[in-house]
């Protein structure tokens, strides 16, 4: 059996700490992530394609850039997220004023955090890709969401693969 995919990467910069993590990755950091995203379709379109480059980037790529690139992962049940940071951004219970903060300097934390629902390490964040975004953005299209491989590092990657 023949299987042919469509493939594209995107380069973003996000912040992240992995809770429970033994080593170095327990601390406030970043990492210029490479993403790479497979798409898979029923067959190829008229043209001879799975799907055009240009689509991927606009449903996928674009949503990386949008939510998370030069963004803060932090993980709703992670307990020095939610010491540190969940009483100023979740929920606004009291006003910038009432936190000392001026408002720029409130919108501006508030307008870098993400709260994900998963510890965000690259394995999780590979497989809600698979299972949330790839979906939601591919909808309509025909096409499926295979692969999504996270390099953390050049020397480090996860991969999360959609057996279909």
């Amino acid at each position: 059996m023949i299987v042919i995919k469509a493939s594209r990467y995107h380069d973003i910069s996000v912040g992240h700490r992995v809770a429970g993590h033994e080593g170095k990755c327990q601390h406030l950091h970043g990492h210029n992530y490479r993403i790479h995203f497979e798409i898979e379709g029923p067959k190829l379109d008229a043209i001879g394609r799975v799907l055009d480059f240009s689509v991927i980037k606009e449903r996928l790529c674009v949503w990386l850039e949008a939510t998370w690139d030069h963004k803060f992962l932090a993980w709703a049940e992670d307990p020095l997220m939610t010491e540190l940071v969940a009483p100023i951004t979740l929920p606004p219970t009291l006003t910038p004023a009432e936190r000392n903060f001026s408002a720029e300097l409130w919108k501006m934390i508030v307008e870098s955090m993400v709260w994900v629902p998963f510890n965000p390490t690259a394995e999780n964040m590979a497989k809600f890709l698979i299972d949330e975004i790839g979906p939601a953005q591919l909808e309509g299209t025909g096409c499926t969401l295979t692969s999504v491989m996270i390099e953390e590092t050049r020397k480090c990657s996860a991969i999360c693969r959609l057996e279909v």
